[in-house]
C-alpha cells in the first residue's frame, strides 16, 4: 500500500528536525545558542522561535517550537541539543540565489520572465527553493503551450557555488508554433462551413496564411474566434446557440494542430413584443422612439445592446449618469421571444468638480471655456461628451479622454476628469535657397494657435528675396468675451517684383490691415465680420503683360481700397486638425465698398465632408469642394487682376504646379517667352479622398495617408474664356500628412489625368507649416 502524502511529509520533517534524547526531560532554559548561521541573523531566529529564556519546556513543546522555526523556509535542517540548561540550535541554512540567467527566449520577454520569477520568490539575494523553481518551470512551459508552441522545452538548473550560494539558469527552447492543419465545425445547419470559417481569425495552413501567421494556433485566438461565432449567431436570432465543445488535437511531432468545434444552433427566434420595465423617469413614448426593434423582426443581440446604450444615454441627459438598462430576451415555445428592457436610473448625479490633466502648456481656463457641462449642475452625459468634442476641435490635443468618477462617500456626486495629450499647435517654416529667377531666398513664418497656452492665435511671417519682400502679423482672441465672441486684427506689408519671377513684368506694393469679430449663433455655427484697408501700388516693367498695361491705362496705378467682409461657417468636425467625422460648410464675401478707388467683390463657398467607414475612424471618405467668384460693380466690369483666383498645387489640384492652372497672360509685343499664368475671376475645385491607416504607424490621430482624386480650374469670364468640362484638370495620387514638432508636414505623389501641352505638372509636392 502506497504511503499518503501526509505520512511522507511527516517522515521528511522528522528527518530534518532532530531532537536529541538529552532533551527528553523537562528543563528550564537558561540560555539559547544558535550555531551554523551565515546570512540569517540571530534576531530573525529568536523572533520565529517561540521559546524564551527562563521558560520551562519539555520535548513535545520543543518539537513544536522547532517546527515553527522550520516553517520560515530559511533552513534545510534544524537540530536541537542541550548543554545542562543551555539550549543549542544547530541549523543548516538554505542557499541564497546569487544570479539568474535566462537564454533562448524571444516571444516572452526577459523582464516578464524575471517578474514571474520574482513573484514566486526567486530573485537575486533571496533564499533558494528547488520546488518553487520546478513549479515555475512548468508554468513557463504552459505559457508557451498557450501560444501553440507544443514542442517548447524549459530546463532549469541550479549550480551550487561556494559559501552556500546557487546560480540559476533557465535554458528555453521556444520551438515553433504549431500550424492548423484542419479546422472542422460540426452541428451547423443554418450557415455553411465557409461562411462560419470566414469569421475566424485562425485559418488552416496555406502559403498565404503561413506568411500572415493566420494558421498559427493560439489558445487566446481560438477563444476570440468562438466568441465571434457566438455573436454572429446571436445577431441572427439564435438565442439558444451554444458551443458544445472545442477539441484541439496535436500531431505526434507536435507541429500540426487539428481543431474540431461542435455547435448546437437551436431555433431562429423572432421578436414577439418589446417591453419597458422599471423606473422610466422619461416618458415611455419618448423612450420607445429610441427602440428600433419591431414585432416580427429577427432577434439581434447587437441591436438590443445598442438600444440599451441609447436608453442609458437618454437617461444620462437628465442627470442619471449611472443609469443601467439591460435588454433581456425571453424565448417562448413558438420560436418567438419577447424583449424586455429593464431600466434602473439610480439617483440623479451632480458634478462636484471638473478636472484636467495632461495640459502642460495650455492653461486650465482655456479648457474651461469649452465646457458646456458646468460644476454643481446636473451631470449630463450629452454635455460631458460634447465638452470633450469641443476640446478635440481646438486642435491643441492629440487625444482627449473623459471619465466620470463617483465621489467617495456620496451617492449623488461625480467628478468629471478630462485627460488630454498635447500636440504641436503651431508651425515653423524657414527656407534658404537660390534660383536664377529670384536669387537668394530667405523666409521665416511662425504661427501659434495656442500662444503661451492662452488659446490665442498669433502669426508672424517675413520673406525676403530678389523678387519679394513681405512681413505680416496677425492676432486672434477666440474668447474676447465670455460668450465666445472673438476679436482679431492683422497688418501686412508686401513688395513684389514679378519680373524677377518670370511671371510677367510688373511691380506690386501692398500695405494694409484688418479688424475682425466673430459671433457664435449656436454651438456649431459662427458669423464673422470686419473691416479693412489696403493701399496698392502697381508699376509696369520691361515685359509687362498686355492685360496689366490695359488695366493701368484705364484705372491708374495707385489704389486706396476699403473693405467690408463677412462669413458664415457651420462645422461639426470632430477635431481641429486631421478630422475624421463631420462636416464644415462656409460662405464668405469680401467687398471693396463705395468710396474705394476700385469697387469689386469676391465670393467663395467651401464644403468639407468626412464619413468614417469603420468604428475606430481609421478608414474615412473625404469630399471637398470650393467655388469662388469675383467681379466689379458700381460701374466697373472687372475685378483687379492682382485679386484673381489661382488653382494648382498642394491644397488645390495636386500634380500641377502651384497657381499654374487657368488663363494665361497675353505677352507684350517684344516678349517671345511662353505665356505665364494669370489667374481668373471664377474658381472651381473638388477632391475625393479615401483615408486609410498609415502602414507601420500606430498613431492615426497625428498622421494619415490617403488616395485622392483632385479636379479644378480657373476661368475668366471677362476674357470670354471657354467654360467647358474638358478644360477642368484632374489628377490622382497618394498623400501623407503628419503633425510634427515644427508644424504640419505633408507631401503628395500625383499624376495628372488630362494634362495638355503647356500645363506645368509636378509629380512630387511638399508642404511644411500649412494648415491641413
Amino acid at each position: 500500500m502506497r504511503p499518503s502524502l501526509q505520512s511522507l511529509a511527516v517522515g521528511l520533517l522528522a528527518a530534518l528536525i532532530t531532537v536529541t534524547p538529552a532533551l527528553a526531560e523537562e528543563f528550564t532554559v537558561s540560555d539559547i545558542e544558535v550555531e551554523g548561521l551565515q546570512r540569517v541573523s540571530a534576531g530573525t531566529v529568536f523572533s520565529a522561535f517561540p521559546v524564551s529564556i527562563g521558560e520551562r519546556v519539555d520535548q513535545l513543546q520543543l518539537a513544536g517550537a522547532i517546527k515553527d522555526l522550520f516553517r520560515t523556509g530559511l533552513f534545510t535542517d534544524i537540530e536541537a541539543s542541550r548543554d545542562n540548561s543551555v539550549l543549542i540550535l544547530t541549523v543548516t541554512e538554505r542557499p541564497s540565489i546569487t544570479s539568474i540567467e535566462i537564454e533562448g527566449n524571444k516571444n516572452i520577454e526577459t523582464p516578464m520572465l524575471m517578474d514571474a520569477l520574482s513573484s514566486a520568490g526567486l530573485e537575486e539575494g533571496q533564499v533558494f527553493r528547488r520546488a518553487t523553481l520546478e513549479r515555475l518551470e512548468l508554468e513557463i512551459l504552459r505559457s508557451y503551450i498557450g501560444q501553440g508552441r507544443y514542442n517548447a522545452r524549459v530546463e532549469a538548473e541550479a549550480e551550487t557555488l561556494p559559501r552556500n550560494r546557487v546560480a540559476i539558469s533557465l535554458e528555453i527552447n521556444e520551438g515553433e508554433v504549431a500550424a492548423i492543419q484542419h479546422l472542422n465545425i460540426v452541428g451547423n445547419e443554418a450557415f455553411d462551413d465557409d461562411t462560419l470559417l470566414d469569421l475566424f481569425e485562425l485559418k488552416t495552413t496555406s502559403f498565404w496564411h503561413s506568411l500572415t501567421s493566420a494558421d498559427k494556433y493560439a489558445r487566446e485566438r481560438l477563444s476570440g474566434d468562438l466568441e465571434t461565432l457566438r455573436s454572429y449567431y446571436l445577431d441572427r436570432g439564435y438565442i439558444d446557440f451554444n458551443v458544445e465543445s472545442s477539441q484541439v488535437s496535436i500531431s505526434p511531432d507536435k507541429k500540426q494542430v487539428f481543431i474540431a468545434i461542435s455547435l448546437n444552433e437551436g431555433p431562429e427566434y423572432t421578436v414577439s413584443e418589446v417591453n419597458l420595465r422599471g423606473d422610466l423617469i422619461v416618458e415611455e413614448s419618448e423612450l420607445r422612439e429610441l427602440i428600433f426593434i419591431d414585432e416580427g423582426d429577427v432577434f439581434s443581440q447587437s441591436r438590443v445592446t445598442a438600444i440599451s446604450e441609447l436608453l442609458s444615454r437618454r437617461l444620462g441627459r437628465e442627470g442619471y449618469a449611472f443609469a443601467t438598462v439591460n435588454g433581456v430576451p425571453e424565448p417562448g415555445d413558438d420560436n418567438t421571444a419577447s424583449v424586455t428592457f429593464f431600466v434602473e436610473p439610480g439617483k440623479r448625479a451632480y458634478v462636484r468638480r471638473i478636472n484636467f490633466e495632461g495640459n502642460v502648456s495650455t492653461r486650465d481656463d482655456v479648457l474651461r471655456q469649452e465646457m458646456t457641462q458646468m460644476e454643481s449642475a446636473v451631470a449630463s452625459t450629452d454635455r460631458i461628451e460634447y465638452s470633450k468634442t469641443q476640446l478635440e476641435r481646438l486642435g491643441f490635443f492629440e487625444t482627449v479622454d473623459v471619465e466620470t468618477v463617483p465621489v467617495p462617500g456620496t451617492d449623488d456626486l461625480v467628478d468629471v476628469n478630462y485627460s488630454v495629450v498635447e500636440q504641436a499647435t503651431g508651425s515653423l517654416s524657414a527656407s534658404v535657397g537660390f534660383s536664377q529667377a529670384s536669387g537668394v531666398i530667405l523666409g521665416a513664418n511662425i504661427s501659434e494657435n495656442n500662444f503661451f497656452g492662452s488659446g490665442k492665435r498669433v502669426s508672424i511671417g517675413v520673406n525676403v528675396s530678389d523678387s519679394i519682400k513681405s512681413a505680416n502679423f496677425s492676432y486672434q482672441d477666440p474668447y474676447y468675451t465670455v460668450d465666445g465672441v472673438s476679436r482679431g486684427f492683422s497688418v501686412f506689408a508686401r513688395e513684389t517684383d514679378f519680373e524677377e519671377q518670370d511671371i510677367t513684368s510688373f511691380l506690386l506694393d501692398e500695405y494694409g490691415g484688418r479688424v475682425n469679430f466673430g459671433y457664435p449663433t449656436d454651438s456649431i455655427t459662427r458669423l464673422n465680420f470686419g473691416a479693412g484697408y489696403t493701399l496698392s501700388k502697381v508699376k509696369e516693367g520691361a515685359f509687362t503683360a498686355q492685360e496689366v498695361r490695359d488695366f493701368i491705362r484705364e484705372e491708374g496705378n495707385n489704389f486706396n481700397n476699403y473693405f467690408l467682409f463677412g462669413s458664415w461657417r457651420r462645422s461639426t468636425l470632430n477635431r481641429g486638425i486631421l478630422p475624421t467625422d463631420g462636416y464644415s460648410i462656409s460662405v464668405s464675401a469680401d467687398v471693396a465698398v463705395p468710396g474705394s478707388d476700385l469697387t469689386f467683390y469676391k465670393l467663395s463657398q467651401k464644403n468639407d465632408f468626412f464619413q468614417p467607414l469603420n468604428d475606430n475612424n481609421t478608414w474615412v471618405v473625404r469630399a471637398r469642394s470650393e467655388i469662388g467668384y469675383g467681379d466689379g460693380y458700381d460701374g466697373r466690369t472687372i475685378m483687379p487682376f492682382y485679386e484673381h483666383f489661382f488653382a494648382g498645387g498642394y491644397g488645390s489640384v495636386r500634380g500641377f504646379e502651384a497657381n499654374s492652372l487657368g488663363p494665361r497672360a497675353t505677352n507684350a509685343p517684344n516678349d517671345f517667352s511662353d505665356p505665364d499664368p494669370f489667374g481668373g475671376s471664377f474658381l472651381t475645385e473638388a477632391s475625393l479622398e479615401l483615408i486609410f491607416p498609415t502602414p507601420f504607424a500606430g498613431d492615426s490621430r497625428s498622421m494619415r495617408s490617403a488616395f485622392f482624386v483632385d479636379a479644378g480650374q480657373v476661368f475668366d469670364a471677362d476674357r470670354k474664356f471657354s467654360w467647358t468640362l474638358d478644360d477642368v484638370r484632374a489628377s490622382a495620387g497618394i498623400g501623407f500628412q503628419w503633425i510634427t514638432a515644427v508644424g504640419p508636414l505633408a507631401f503628395s505623389v500625383a499624376r495628372p489625368l488630362n494634362d495638355v501641352s503647356g500645363d506645368d505638372t509636378q509629380v512630387f509636392q511638399f508642404s511644411l507649416g500649412q494648415t491641413f
